[in-house]
């Protein structure tokens, strides 16, 4: 600590320097006419003759990441957003202003003009015959940055994480792409973007427990939403017929590798189709982006090859338990079921109805098995409280959850537009949450009320993005694909 304490005095006179000398070290606007990446593509079969021949003068501006000093010359490296150049500084080139290169650290942002040459190791580079301060960086970056006893530290400052690792870079530039591509599939097939609320009155759309606030002007308090779900229903009973919303949700839970509180959600909908047409979608979409982010439907994850080739298998949530040996007596009785499950230390409360128990049961015992894409069909009614029942059994419903490499990516079911059926699901959660389920839905009467104008038969679904950028970038921590996810406060030394 004491060394780069003074490491950073260092800079801090340096700066004093240059500001006693008249010099700006935060200069204002400099317009790089290239790019490293450029510079290296349009002139990487130029021979060493031709460039002196031509004598092409460049400009480039970034941030030195490495620095050489032989005393009357000095090479470094700069990095801007496409990749690193060399430069060369030169004292004969430079003249007076050549002192000022001890005045230069690793991370301060430079402007450079030049020309370009080849050295002795045939390496592009930039012999500099002007340059000018940007930025003085007054801390110097990590030497070692990657440990595992770091990892906090590069969430916390993931500014310097962006800096140090360019395959960091990579990973918010593959996001990027992922989520133009699902807009374009989207929109490609007719649908809409759309914007709801962020603060709801009433917390409705998924099983979750909100974040709370209060609205000082109207004197009531309001709820992060934890899914749009029911504001998109609302426009399907104004007329619109293909809607989705790709925005953030907010869920007051646990943190871990797959969770974090404030996170990406795709929500869309279609009318007068359901959920054997989602799935078939589904694996339309996916292929689409996969080829767009990596041009490939194979891609690596872990330790296991991924195969995004449709059609991907579709088994009912009770048959996949019974396949991956959960007991017959455990999905037939709840009581047994309760004991089984806490028997192996799954997080369950002895109140907690069958449905729930055999949810929590399939979460330990199945989910983390499901490594290729599957979908899960036809869960509870309990589980599903905004979801159509299915006609040849209606204790059951006509929804699917997607798995891929151990964990949900989507889930998606027929719409339930019976405003009779749904107020009556509506109260049964408002009883659960009266015996202490925090998670259960609200009553809704305008959601209701809604219905009972009259919704077109439809099928929606919700799409975690930060999973999806998880499974196409290779990251096993959700916290890898956020730029900025969720932390404890930093504890402060004073």
């Amino acid at each position: 600590m004491e060394e780069i304490n003074e490491l950073i005095e260092q800079r801090f006179r340096k700066l004093d320097d240059l500001r006693g000398l008249g010099i700006n070290p935060y200069n204002g606007r400099f317009c790089p006419e290239s790019t490293a990446a450029g510079l290296m593509e349009n002139y990487q079969s130029t021979s060493k003759e031709d460039l002196e021949s031509d004598s092409v003068n460049v400009s480039l501006a970034g941030r030195i990441i490495a620095m050489r000093d032989f005393g009357k010359a000095c090479f470094a490296h700069v990095q801007d957003i496409t990749g690193k150049m060399q430069i060369y500084f030169k004292k004969d080139m430079l003249n007076e202003k050549y002192s000022l290169i001890k005045k230069l650290d690793i991370g301060d942002i430079i402007g450079v003009k030049g020309k370009l040459f080849r050295t002795k190791t045939d390496e592009l580079t930039i012999e500099v015959n002007d340059f000018v301060f940007l930025c003085k960086a007054l801390r110097p970056l990590p030497e070692k940055w990657h440990g595992l006893r770091d990892i906090e530290l590069r969430y916390r400052q993931r500014y310097v994480d962006l800096i140090v690792s360019p395959s960091v870079k990579e990973v918010f530039a593959k996001r990027s792409i992922i989520i133009k591509s699902i807009r374009d599939f989207l929109e490609l097939h007719g649908f809409i973007e759309v914007e709801t609320p962020m603060m709801h009155l009433i917390p409705g759309g998924a099983i979750a427990k909100p974040f709370k606030t209060h609205h000082i002007a109207l004197g009531i308090d309001l709820y992060m939403r934890i899914a749009p779900e029911l504001y998109l229903k609302r426009l399907l009973v104004g007329g619109y017929e293909r809607v989705f919303e790709l925005n953030k949700n907010f869920r007051n839970e646990g943190i871990s590798t797959k969770h974090n509180p404030e996170f990406t959600m795709l929500e869309f909908y279609v009318a007068y189709e359901d959920y054997n047409f989602l799935m078939s979608f589904t694996e339309e979409l996916f292929s689409y982006v996969a080829n767009k982010a990596l041009g490939t439907l194979k891609i690596p994850y872990g330790n296991a090859i991924i195969d995004l080739t449709p059609p991907w298998p579709r088994i009912p949530m009770l048959d996949i338990m019974k396949q991956k040996d959960v007991p017959g007596d455990i999905i037939s009785d709840p009581e047994n079921a309760i004991k089984w499950a806490m028997s192996r230390k799954i997080n369950i409360d002895s109140r907690d109805s069958h449905a729930k128990v055999l949810d929590e049961i399939f979460k330990e015992v199945v989910e983390p098995e499901l490594i290729q894409p599957v979908f899960i069909t036809d869960y509870p009614v309990e589980l599903s409280p905004l979801a159509k029942r299915k006609c040849d059994n209606p204790d059951f419903i006509e929804r699917f959850e997607l798995f891929i490499a151990g964990r949900e990516i989507a889930n998606a079911f027929s719409e339930l537009t019976d405003p009779i059926d749904q107020k009556e699901r509506f109260l049964k959660q408002v009883e659960a949450k009266k015996k202490g389920d925090e998670e259960a839905h609200w009553m809704d009467e305008d959601f209701v009320r809604a219905l009972e104008y009259g919704m077109p038969p439809a099928a929606g679904e919700g799409i975690g993005i930060d999973r999806l950028v998880m499974l196409l970038t290779n990251s096993q921590s959700i916290r890898d694909v956020i730029l900025f996810p969720q932390l404890k406060p930093e504890i402060s030394n004073t």
